[in-house]
C-alpha cells in the first residue's frame, strides 16, 4: 500500500472548547412514567449557530431557545454531511452505509429506497402500544415502488412530500406536484412550513390521553428554495437576497415549532412528552447560515457539517432544566434511545446507544469511533472521531491498495476545536491507526444510492409523483 498524502490544512473558523461531559447531578424521574409521546422535530439545513441557544445573533429563535432552556442543550450533536444518510440512520439507529444510503441523498430520479429489511423507529414502536404513528413533512427515503413510502414502513399517518428540495408555494419538485395527504396526491395552497405545522398541531390535537404517539415531523426549511413569506421577510430589512429570505424562512420554522409546542404543552401529558429537535446537517454559509465556531458547512465532513444544533427535553424522564450535555452523539442514538423510554428491547443490531442514562447524568457514553462520509459527486470524503482525535480523509480512502494514495488530515478536536492545526505529520501512528478504523468502516457498506446525478440522463418524473397505481 503506497503512503497516505500528508495535507496541512490552515484554515481558521474560530475557537470553542470540545467540553467533556459538564458535572451535574444525577436526574431521576420521581416515578417510572408510563410510555411517553414521541415528538422529533428535524430541521433542514439549519445551521450550527442560526439559533439563539448557540449564540446566534441575526435570526430570532425564541422557541427553539424555549425548548433548549427548559431541556437539555446537547452540543455535540452529530448528524450526516447532507439529507438522506441523517433521515435513514435516525429512524433505523444503524450506520446508513450497512444499506446503501450514506454515500448520497436521494435524488427524483433514484430507483433506491431504504429496504425493507431495516425496521424503522415506527415499525418498533407498533408493538408497543403506540398505535398512532405520524410523519408530517419531508421523507426523502425514496419513493420509486411502494414499499419505500411511509405507510409502508410503520407510519399510520403521511402528510407530505418524497422529495427534497420542493418550491414552498406550489408545493412541485421538477415540474409535478409533490404533496401527499396519506396515499394521496393533493394540491392545497399555503406555504408548506405553515401546512405541516398546521397538520402536526392537528395530530396531536386529535390523539386520545393514555394512549402514546409518535409523531416525526422533519421540515423542508430552511432548505432551499429560498422563498420566504412577506412578512417573514420584513422582519429583516437589513438582509438581502438569499440572506434575507433564508433568515425569513428560519423565523417560520421557528414560528411552526412554537405552535407544535404549544399542542404538547396544551395537554395534562405535556411532561410525559419526549421531545427531540436537530438539524439534519450542517448550514450553507454563502446564503447566510452560520454553522460558527466550527469549520466547514453542509457537504464537508468537517464540524460545521456535521456537528449540529440540537436540544432534547422530557421532564418526566428527568430530562429538564436548561442543562448542557457535552458528550459526542448523534442520529444513529435516537432509536435506542427512545426505544429505552418506551420500555422496548432494542435489536441487537443497532449501532446508537441508549443515550438516557448519560443524559440524566449517571454515567458517561462509552468511548467509541464516530464516522462521516460523502461521495456525493466525484470526490469522496470521510472522517473518523475517537476520543478527541479526529482523522479526515480525501480520495480512495476505504481501500487497503488504493491507485492513489488519499490525503489525510489529523486534528486533536480538544485543543483545536476549530480544525486549524493539521498534526499529521506530527502524529502519523495515530493516522495509521484511525486510517485502519476507517477502511473497516468501508468493508460495511453495501450497494445502494450512486452518485447524484446517476440515472438522470432521461428522467421524467411521474405525473403528481403517484407512486404505482393511481392513488385517487
Amino acid at each position: 500500500m503506497a503512503p497516505p498524502t500528508i495535507r496541512p490544512s490552515f484554515l481558521f473558523i474560530g475557537a470553542a472548547l470540545l467540553a467533556v461531559f459538564s458535572v451535574a447531578p444525577v436526574v431521576r424521574a420521581a416515578t417510572p412514567p408510563a410510555r411517553p409521546n414521541i415528538l422529533l422535530l428535524l430541521a433542514d439545513d439549519l445551521g450550527y449557530a442560526d439559533v439563539g441557544f448557540n449564540g446566534g445573533k441575526v435570526i430570532a429563535t425564541p422557541n427553539l431557545d424555549r425548548l433548549a432552556a427548559s431541556g437539555v442543550k446537547m452540543t455535540d450533536f452529530r448528524a450526516c454531511p447532507m439529507c438522506s444518510p441523517t433521515r435513514a440512520g435516525l429512524l433505523t439507529g444503524r450506520w446508513p452505509l450497512r444499506f446503501g444510503l450514506m454515500r448520497a441523498v436521494v435524488p427524483p430520479w433514484s430507483k433506491y429506497g431504504l429496504p425493507a429489511s431495516e425496521k424503522t423507529l415506527a415499525e418498533l414502536l407498533a408493538p408497543a402500544g403506540y398505535t398512532r404513528r405520524g410523519l408530517i413533512g419531508k421523507w426523502h427515503l425514496g419513493h420509486a415502488r411502494r414499499e419505500f413510502l411511509p405507510l409502508a414502513r410503520g407510519f399510520t399517518r403521511f402528510y407530505g412530500h418524497y422529495n427534497g428540495a420542493i418550491d414552498y408555494l406550489t408545493h412541485e419538485r421538477d415540474g409535478e406536484v409533490d404533496w401527499h395527504d396519506d396515499d394521496r396526491t393533493v394540491r392545497q395552497e399555503g406555504y408548506s412550513t405553515d401546512l405541516l405545522a398546521d397538520e402536526a398541531v392537528r395530530f396531536i390535537r386529535e390523539s386520545s390521553l393514555g394512549q402514546p404517539w409518535l409523531l416525526y415531523v422533519p421540515f423542508n426549511a430552511p432548505h432551499s428554495p429560498f422563498q420566504a413569506k412577506t412578512a417573514d421577510l420584513a422582519r429583516y430589512p437589513q438582509l438581502s437576497g438569499d440572506r434575507r429570505a433564508y433568515a425569513a424562512m428560519v423565523d417560520s420554522l421557528d414560528q411552526a415549532i412554537g405552535r407544535i409546542l404549544a399542542a404538547v404543552e396544551s395537554r395534562p401529558d405535556a411532561d410525559n412528552t419526549l421531545i427531540l429537535f436537530a438539524s439534519d446537517n450542517g448550514g450553507i454559509p454563502r446564503v447566510g447560515s452560520s454553522n460558527a465556531p466550527w469549520r466547514g458547512a453542509k457537504l464537508t465532513v468537517y464540524e460545521g457539517g456535521t456537528r449540529v444544533c440540537a436540544a432534547i427535553r422530557w421532564p418526566a424522564g428527568g430530562l429538564s432544566g436548561g442543562r448542557r450535555f457535552s458528550d459526542r452523539l448523534g442520529y444513529i442514538d435516537v432509536v435506542p434511545t427512545v426505544l429505552a423510554a418506551a420500555g422496548v428491547t432494542p435489536p441487537t443490531n443497532l449501532d446508537g446507544v441508549d443515550l438516557l442514562p448519560a443524559l440524566r447524568g449517571a454515567r458517561s457514553l462509552p468511548e467509541r469511533p464516530w464516522f462521516s462520509y460523502l461521495h456525493q459527486n466525484e470526490d469522496a470524503h470521510a472522517s473518523v472521531h475517537l476520543g478527541s482525535w479526529k482523522l479526515v480523509a480525501h480520495g480512495d480512502f476505504f481501500a487497503e491498495k488504493p491507485a492513489a494514495p488519499p490525503s489525510l488530515e489529523l486534528y486533536d478536536l480538544a485543543a483545536d476545536p476549530a480544525e486549524k492545526n493539521d498534526l499529521a505529520a506530527r502524529e502519523p501512528h495515530r493516522v495509521l491507526e484511525l486510517h485502519r478504523r476507517l477502511r473497516e468502516f468501508g468493508t460495511w457498506q453495501m450497494p445502494g444510492v450512486g452518485a447524484y446525478t446517476e440515472g438522470k440522463d432521461g428522467f421524467v418524473p411521474p405525473k403528481d409523483w403517484r407512486i404505482g397505481p393511481s392513488t385517487r
